[in-house]
């Protein structure tokens, strides 16, 4: 099997799938989960009476914990309320090995992630801050944030205390973190999306005329800033929320999408506001950020009201090589697609891309753009369910929408299988390849249930590559990086590496390109966040690429 490269830096193949010639499968999704032994369920502790933040519990991260080439599953809990205490397992955290046979092991209290002494949970990012090799975890929290070093054995060590990121101001609600280089200095920064200020003393019930209690509406709480850490190297980080801009804004954060938006070379930052403007912060490439959401166009919905928006996902969906911004919300509000106008402004094209009439009867959480057939579209999933019980379809079932060459999107849900159609309030999800089989899988959580493991059966014959960067003088986890594919035939496909989709959870990094019937790519180019250009020639589909960023800058 040979491999041209264009520029030096180290190439491995880690894995080729099956002979094209096998029979094409029609896509579906089965959950594995029941084949591995675990007793994790997002345990939200609702007992009757209703706490604000009790619809958000299940964060997920698929990342490679223990480096063995196999995708590995976190989950974060709840706790009880109003103590606010996890008294015993039913609450705690769950890391699941992957033993690559198609279950898991459950190593949660061997590997020290069970966050006994934790409280009620939310987002986790999974990214390698002192480009060790290791990934390490963060997790968003009502009360104390907490950093998670992973040892490189096996094992992680909470070292929050004195790292900086257990700062933050009082009765803060943090919802989900995402790690990225905003600096381009070669260490991962962290953004916090904060929601509001809380504690179950300030805790309002709220009851309907019948006398039937209900979760509040976000406008009872205030909203806060958003907040930005830099990494200072030596496993400590700088609050500079104040100085790098973020202050001036006030949202209710949700999901965090990380890219560049305007192709300058800089990371910016999409934050999807619940009930709130959203906020696109533009990098200036001075350690500063200017909140251009409503300059840009993608702080309201196209009748300029806010909506309650969920989870996110910034990807170039039609492959014009611009990264647009997706977000969903609940029913009667129509989730939100945004064109990138080459790096100017966003148009609203959710009625263009017959997204109305898919969503405005569904509650999302969670979503992203994964392109589950290979053909080289990048279509939209989304966790569903709504907040509460009360309406009539409150419990339901995630949908998968496919798109159709860039320009609209049809809905493919019941094609995707029964394990894929449980009813449920779905709430975290990640996307990630489990079995490295070339195809995207899926692991969702349901409040007070089991998660669902969801293999994709998606054997039809559409060729693929995995693209695994590693950043040597740019950051170890390649965050930023900005790859284009350009197939035997000339099609051009574009992704960036980022871990941060959806909604409190964090994905697979590796960059996934499906190539439909192409076998071979003419050239892939990588830009890396240092400034370096890296170019690739024949390369063979279906493998996955371990791509290492030169060691010096490029002529």
């Amino acid at each position: 099997m040979s491999l041209k490269a264009a520029v030096a830096g180290a190439l491995l193949l880690v894995w080729v799938g099956p002979a094209s010639g096998a029979a094409p499968k029609r896509p579906h999704f089965t959950d594995i989960a029941p084949r591995s032994k675990f007793s994790y369920v997002s345990n939200n502790n609702y007992t009757g009476r209703k706490y604000f933040q009790q619809p958000m519990c299940g964060g997920v991260a698929i990342f490679d914990y223990d480096n063995d080439g196999h995708m590995d599953i976190f989950f974060t809990n709840g706790a009880k309320f109003p103590e606010l205490n996890r008294p015993d397992p039913s609450f705690y955290n769950c890391l699941l090995r992957n033993k690559g046979d198609g279950t898991f092991e459950d190593v949660t209290q061997k590997a020290g992630v069970a966050g006994a002494d934790l409280d009620f949970g939310y987002g986790v990012a999974a990214g390698d801050y002192d480009n060790d090799g290791f990934a390490d975890l963060f997790i968003a929290n009502t009360g104390r944030n907490a950093l998670y070093h992973n040892n490189g054995d096996g094992t992680f060590t909470d070292v929050t205390a004195g790292s900086g990121l257990d700062v933050k101001p009082a009765n803060t609600l943090s919802v989900q973190g995402a790690w990225f280089d905003y600096d381009n200095d070669g260490r991962l920064d962290l953004v916090l999306s904060n929601y509001t200020l809380w504690t179950p003393a300030i805790d309002r019930p709220c009851v309907l005329e019948t006398g039937q209690q209900l979760y509040c509406h976000p406008k009872t709480y205030p909203p806060v800033p958003h907040r930005l850490y830099r990494n200072l190297g030596g496993g400590k980080f700088e609050d500079v929320t104040e100085k790098s801009g973020f202050a001036k804004a006030l949202g209710k954060g949700m999901g965090i999408g990380i890219a560049d938006f305007n192709d300058d070379g800089w990371t910016d930052v999409f934050v999807a506001n619940d009930t709130e403007p959203n906020f696109l912060y533009l990098n200036q490439g001075n350690s500063t950020f200017r909140e251009v959401g409503l300059m840009y166009g993608v702080a309201y919905n196209d009748e300029g009201l806010t909506v309650s928006a969920m989870g996110c996902d910034v990807k170039d969906y039609d492959n014009d090589g611009w990264v647009d911004v997706f977000y969903n919300n609940l029913m009667r509000q129509t989730w939100a697609l945004f064109r990138n106008q080459k790096g100017k402004l966003f148009r609203y094209v959710t009625p263009a891309a017959k997204l109305v009439q898919l969503t405005e009867h569904r509650s999302g959480w969670s979503n992203g753009f994964i392109d589950y057939n290979n053909d080289g579209w990048k279509d939209i999933y989304s966790s569903n369910g709504d907040v509460d019980y009360i309406a009539a379809n409150a419990a339901q079932h995630d949908t998968m929408f496919e798109n159709i060459e860039g320009k609209s999107f049809v809905d493919v849900s019941d094609e995707m299988g029964a394990d894929f159609l449980r009813v449920g309030f779905q709430r975290g999800s990640a996307f990630g390849d489990l079995n490295n089989d070339g195809f995207l899988d899926i692991v969702v959580t349901s409040l007070n249930e089991r998660p669902r493991i969801l293999i994709n059966s998606a054997d039809n014959g559409s060729h693929w590559l995995l693209i695994d960067a590693r950043g040597r003088r740019s950051n170890r986890d390649a965050v930023g990086a900005k790859i284009k594919l350009t197939t035997s035939s000339g099609r051009s496909l574009y992704n960036h590496v980022t871990a941060s989709v959806g909604f409190m959870s964090s994905s697979d990094r590796r960059v996934h390109f499906g190539l439909g019937p192409e076998e071979s790519i003419a050239e892939i180019e990588i830009r890396w966040p240092s400034g370096a250009t890296q170019r690739l020639t024949d390369v063979k589909a279906d493998q996955i690429l371990v791509l290492e960023e030169p060691a010096e800058a490029s002529p």
